[in-house]
């Protein structure tokens, strides 16, 4: 087994999740090639204690605060970036033009310009490469992509998807700092757009194809906060709430919503696709399952009446995706695995399986989709994706 050297740029909760799908991949697929190796991790000046803990915590062989250092250094075959969004551009382009391969966090860029830039540094380079839209390799939403490419839906008619969280609803949470950058536009980009509704959009477009057009509205509830840095008060311009209209180009329509003021709700993700011949249904508050209704077989013969409604299907067997690395049926994999599982895809990638995605191509997509929704929400009015 041929050992990849990683070099992570970032050492928080996402480096954390990157970390630990490095050193647990080999244990759950271990027919890939490849070995990573924890070589060398990144964080600024400031933060060395913490960039100290972080290295001790998950065996990393060496530190660095110069991330251009830390690119360069000819032991690094991996480069991973998981700081914050604003740095996603310098980092993924130095990292292509020195040759290395790349995983980067959503959302990939600040802007659609941005992401070409990258997405043309990395054509150049031609290195292998993968953004971390993680919730693809849930196992219930692989089967729920299966089961529509499996023609067991039909023609599509409605596409809703539901992003929720509530941590940001009092006004006492300040904005910016280690912690609540993604309040601060300047590091961020974008609120919700980019941060809850990419990982949306991107199950969409993987499911249902393409969105065509969109119509959006954002808000921002609170429009002052404390900086966390400064103690000083500053306008807060991320988007707390978005909602849009979609319009894809298989003709079917859609409804996303996403929001940091949902209170009771902590990281509720829905995805549901209806159809001619049957319906599907996730909800990422219960992992495990899937909701999958009826009504035709993918030949058109419809189901006997008696036996037509939603089914709940726990996604634990070995025939279903991923889970044959795991454990028994009807024992559950976490929200790890899925980072997990993504990483063995992208191993596969590189040693001559199925290209990997979604890759930079797929991430400007979704960028894309972004701007187009924050542009729709500013203008008001409807918006096409070109």
């Amino acid at each position: 087994m041929k050992t990849l050297n990683v070099g992570m740029l970032g050492c928080g909760f996402m480096g954390r999740t990157h970390s630990n799908a490095y050193n647990q991949v080999s244990h759950f697929f271990p027919d890939l090639p490849f070995k990573p190796v924890l070589k060398c991790c990144y964080g600024r000046p400031e933060d060395i204690e913490t960039l100290k803990k972080f290295q001790k915590a998950w065996g990393y062989e060496e530190i660095e605060t110069d991330w251009r250092k830390l690119i360069t250094r000819p032991d690094i075959d991996i480069v991973d970036v998981v700081a914050p969004n604003f740095l996603h551009k310098d980092m993924v382009i130095e990292a292509a033009g020195a040759g290395k391969m790349i995983i980067c966090e959503k959302p990939f860029a600040m802007s659609v310009a941005e992401a070409e830039e990258m997405v043309d540094a990395v054509e150049k380079a031609g290195v292998a490469n993968m953004v971390s839209f993680c919730y693809r390799r849930n196992p219930a939403v692989s089967l729920f992509k299966q089961i529509v490419d499996e023609g067991r839906i039909g023609q599509p008619f409605h596409y809703r998807a539901l992003y929720l969280q509530d941590y940001t609803i009092s006004q006492k949470v300040p904005a910016g700092g280690a912690s609540l950058w993604r309040l601060d536009a300047k590091v961020a980009g974008s609120g919700v757009t980019g941060d809850l509704l990419a990982h949306s959009i991107d199950a969409a477009e993987w499911i249902n194809g393409p969105i065509k057009r969109v119509c959006a509205k954002t808000e921002i509830f609170i429009k002052e906060r404390k900086n966390a840095e400064t103690g000083e008060m500053v306008p807060i311009t991320i988007d707390d709430a978005c909602m849009f209209l979609a319009v894809f180009e298989n003709g079917s329509i859609g409804t996303f919503e996403s929001s940091r003021y949902a209170r009771g709700r902590k990281n509720f993700q829905t995805m549901e696709l209806n159809g001619e011949k049957g319906a599907v249904y996730f909800n990422l508050e219960e992992p495990e399952y899937i909701q999958f209704f009826r009504y035709a077989d993918p030949s058109g013969q419809k189901i006997e009446d008696h036996l037509t409604g939603w089914q709940k299907i726990l996604v634990t067997n070995s025939e279903h995706p991923y889970m044959s690395h795991y454990w028994v049926p009807g024992t559950m994999i976490g929200y790890e695995h899925y980072f997990i599982n993504q990483l063995a895809d992208f191993l596969a990638g590189i040693s001559g399986g199925p290209e990997c995605h979604p890759d930079v191509h797929d991430a400007l997509r979704v960028q894309k989709v972004c701007d187009a929704v924050i542009r729709s929400a500013k203008e008001e009015k409807w918006i096409e994706i070109l």
